[in-house]
């Protein structure tokens, strides 16, 4: 499931490999063409568990760059 924030930022909640993998790959198209028009930032993917992640265009991230990154857990 792809979930909208906002234009530039997307969820991405899926329990089983086949959905999580076809789901980021349609959130990374969506951002992709985002960054098209602005030609400004690149596309930020950020994994939070096993089963969900977000896709963003983002400042951080040169244009026509994709990285990733993973979120710590936090220490409780």
């Amino acid at each position: 499931m792809i979930k909208h924030h906002s234009d530039i930022v997307l969820e991405i909640i899926a329990h089983d490999p086949n959905t999580l993998e076809n789901d980021l790959n349609a959130a990374v198209d969506i951002a992709r063409e985002r960054a098209k028009k602005e030609r400004r930032h690149g596309i930020l993917v950020t994994q939070h568990s096993y089963t969900s992640y977000t896709v963003a265009v983002s400042q951080d991230v040169p244009y026509g760059q994709t990285r990733e990154a993973r979120e710590e857990p936090a220490n409780t």
